[in-house]
């Protein structure tokens, strides 16, 4: 794929991702635009299914949706809570270092600044991101494993790591998409373009694609 033609396929995107489920982050986003919510909901979305990260986020935000009442909470809680989301016990100790942080930091309130928000502990680049575009609207461009497959899948960009795929998309993606391009390929990666077995013969930007590393589809 050539970066001419991601005009053509985000278009497409956008109409083909209609039929498909929002990713949960941003369905919390578009609910509350609240940037904590959209922080705590992406901590409890890494390595967890969305129904899974849907159901106990609003079960902790129902006990807590802004740092000062989620430092009310034990740790037993915010685990008995988000149970059964991956590393449920790392998650909810990372959870109050960073209410405590908000609170002695940043006046509780979330940063919306990128370099502020990879200052908390367990937040990365993919959190942050989100957080920027989704929390705060933003310009970001937030990359996972999702997003690092599948353009590299296309040719757009050749790269090794998610962190090296971002700076390279930062390079050449049109600034109009950094917001809406995580949402496109997640629910597309989620659906249809597919880890192992990609769903090529119902791809509506097959054409585009170079379909490297891709050595079985459907």
């Amino acid at each position: 794929m050539r970066p001419a033609d991601l005009d053509d396929v985000i278009a497409i995107l956008k109409k083909e991702v209609r039929k498909f489920f929002t990713p949960i982050v941003t369905e919390f986003a578009n609910q509350t635009g609240d940037p904590f919510k959209v922080l705590i909901s992406c901590l409890l979305s890494l390595r967890t299914k969305d129904a899974v990260t849907s159901a106990a986020s609003r079960r902790l935000f129902t006990l807590a949706d802004n740092p000062a009442d989620m430092l009310k909470l034990s740790i037993h809680q915010i685990q008995k809570t988000i149970y059964p989301v991956g590393f449920y016990k790392t998650k909810s100790a990372r959870i109050k270092e960073i209410c405590q942080t908000l609170i002695d930091d940043y006046q509780g309130a979330v940063p919306d600044d990128l370099d502020e928000l990879l200052k908390l502990k367990g937040v990365g680049r993919k959190t942050a991101n989100l957080v920027v575009t989704l929390g705060f609207g933003k310009p970001g461009i937030c990359v996972d494993t999702h997003v690092h497959r599948i353009s590299n899948r296309w040719g757009l960009i050749q790269t090794k790591t998610p962190a090296a795929s971002e700076m390279a998309l930062r390079k050449i993606l049109p600034g109009k998409y950094w917001i809406i391009y995580n949402d496109l390929l997640v629910s597309y990666g989620q659906n249809i373009c597919k880890p192992i077995s990609p769903l090529c013969s119902q791809c509506k930007i097959s054409e585009y694609c170079d379909r490297v590393g891709v050595s079985h589809s459907r």
